[in-house]
């Protein structure tokens, strides 16, 4: 039944489903989605069309006076002028409009009461409802009876085309911001992790106009002392596989805030990779794989419905969408204390970093700035392997004020609380990618659990000679040569070869940075010898 409470701007379809359950949201995809089917472990299988990963380059955001000076304008924010966003506005209303029916979700972004806001979705497509019900913090029923005006809405018409000849566009697709009246436009891509990222871009600006942190990061804690752990990283990084560790309780596996008394998961659910995922690998997200749970462009067996997670015919960018309290170690709600260990993980396809080092203060905030790592194949659209590239804050494609606001608010937290970070390269070893081999898993989760357990914190170091890195050289249950990388490769000069040119591109990219940091932070990096 349609929902004659509700009344949406500009909106005229009279069948609006207001936050459907998911079985109904399962039975409305399977009768009007062809494509959808349900896995034979309960989950929903919907497909994305085109486009089956984030598109960045189609981002926008209205460029207005009340925001204008605060926001890191460049090829990661590129601005529109209000006109042009009302015109793709109108267009996507117009579009929505054609529909038989209309699906709404309201939601919250953030499990702390202090700071959440209340996110509402509009969208044609049962597959986009069921995903924003599971990424999103969901609602009592007290809370959706009170939910009132949203501080955000979401207008989902990525099947309908934007007008690459309007002003500013440059494809059919467009993903459009206005940070002052909370809207978000989405035309020309149906892949649903463009909501997702939305609202965390979104947070991104809110938060730290109320001097919040907020994160591109899993977090765990202790079962035992409760004590946090923080991990940066971008996709494919191993955030969400490493934050999946059944010795303690996931917070959340993606996006996080920190505020003056702890931290708390913006999402209510999870968003892994699931390409090669079997459960011997990663059990705990296998099984989380069930009935409420969104497979996105997997391939699977008409006859019995199961999944191939080793097929990457449609992309290599397949995902599985569940709500966090799939995980049995989820600590719900998702709020925790200050974090004791912050750890960055880079995926560097040199392979020339070790897989630990402990860093300094000045490294912290020059390695935090820099967000070295790797993009991984099928991550974003054009992306076949894995290419070396620099992120800011491990989360460059999602800031919205320059990089040293997050890095200030970063600094001044872990200063306060006494925070260990440290550097953990999941990428290769034994030389680049293409000669050497990614980084055994077990090896890294062996480290994460030293770092945890203290083992790391007396452990010996030695200083690298390119990169002045700490880097920790003994850790029970991994061999030494793995911890110091020149070991690993066949040849020596390689190595010095390969370190020599990474330090410079890291040099060269920090250029932009330094004139807004301390002389400590400028001299953190590699030697440029």
């Amino acid at each position: 039944m349609s929902d004659s409470t509700l009344t949406i701007p500009e909106i005229t379809v009279r069948d609006i489903q207001r936050n459907m359950v998911p079985a109904k949201l399962y039975q409305e995809a399977i009768r009007r989605e062809p494509d959808s089917a349900i896995a034979a472990s309960g989950a929903l299988i919907a497909y994305s069309g085109a486009k089956t990963g984030r598109s960045p380059g189609d981002k926008r955001i209205v460029r207005h006076a009340d925001s204008e000076n605060d926001i890191w304008w460049g090829p990661i924010n590129v601005p529109i002028e209000d006109p042009v966003f009302r015109i793709n506005r109108e267009r996507a209303i117009d579009y929505l409009n054609t529909r038989e029916r209309l699906y709404v979700i309201d939601a919250f972004a953030g499990w702390d009461p202090e700071y959440r806001i209340k996110v509402r979705i509009l969208c044609s497509r049962p597959y986009h409802a069921l995903f924003m019900h599971t990424m999103l913090v969901r609602p009592t029923a007290e809370e959706l009876h009170s939910f009132g005006t949203p501080d955000v809405t979401i207008y989902n018409a990525g099947r309908f085309p934007a007008n690459r000849y309007t002003s500013g566009m440059t494809s059919k697709t467009s993903i459009d911001l206005n940070l002052e009246s909370g809207e978000m436009v989405i035309l020309g891509t149906e892949y649903a992790g463009e909501m997702k990222k939305g609202v965390f871009t979104l947070m991104n600006y809110y938060m730290p106009k109320r001097g919040v942190l907020s994160m591109h990061s899993s977090a765990t804690a202790d079962r035992k002392t409760g004590e946090t752990t923080i991990m940066f990283g971008l996709s494919g990084t191993g955030k969400t596989t490493l934050s999946a560790d059944p010795k303690r309780l996931l917070i959340g596996d993606d996006e996080h805030c920190w505020t003056d008394h702890g931290i708390f998961n913006i999402e209510g659910g999870c968003y892994a990779k699931a390409i090669f995922l079997t459960h011997d690998s990663e059990p705990e997200i296998f099984e989380a794989l069930r009935f409420g749970a969104v497979l996105e462009n997997v391939v699977y067996h008409p006859q019995d419905h199961s999944v191939d997670y080793f097929d990457d015919s449609i992309t290599e960018n397949t995902r599985g969408a569940y709500p966090i309290e799939y995980i049995g170690n989820a600590k719900v709600p998702c709020v925790a204390g200050h974090p004791k260990h912050v750890i960055f993980l880079t995926c560097d396809a040199f392979g020339v970093l070790p897989p630990v080092s402990k860093l300094t203060p000045a490294q912290a905030m020059y390695h935090f700035i820099s967000g070295y790592t790797a993009k991984v194949a099928g991550t974003e659209v054009g992306i076949t392997e894995p290419q070396a590239t620099f992120s800011p804050c491990f989360g460059g494609p999602f800031l919205v004020w320059h990089p040293a606001k997050y890095a200030e608010l970063l600094a001044a937290k872990l200063m306060r609380h006494d925070t260990s970070v440290w550097l953990v390269n999941t990428g290769w070893s034994g030389g680049a990618y293409g000669t050497g081999s990614r980084m055994k898993l077990a090896y890294t989760r062996t480290i994460i659990d030293a770092i945890h357990n203290g083992d790391l914190a007396s452990a010996p170091t030695q200083v690298d000679p390119v990169f002045g890195l700490h880097v920790v050289t003994a850790c029970p249950g991994v061999p030494q040569e793995i911890l110091l990388p020149r070991k690993t490769w066949p040849d020596g000069a390689d190595y010095d070869r390969t370190a020599k040119k990474l330090a410079g591109l890291f040099r060269k990219n920090f250029e932009k940075y330094q004139a807004g940091c301390s002389e400590a932070v400028c001299q953190a990096g590699p030697n440029s010898e």
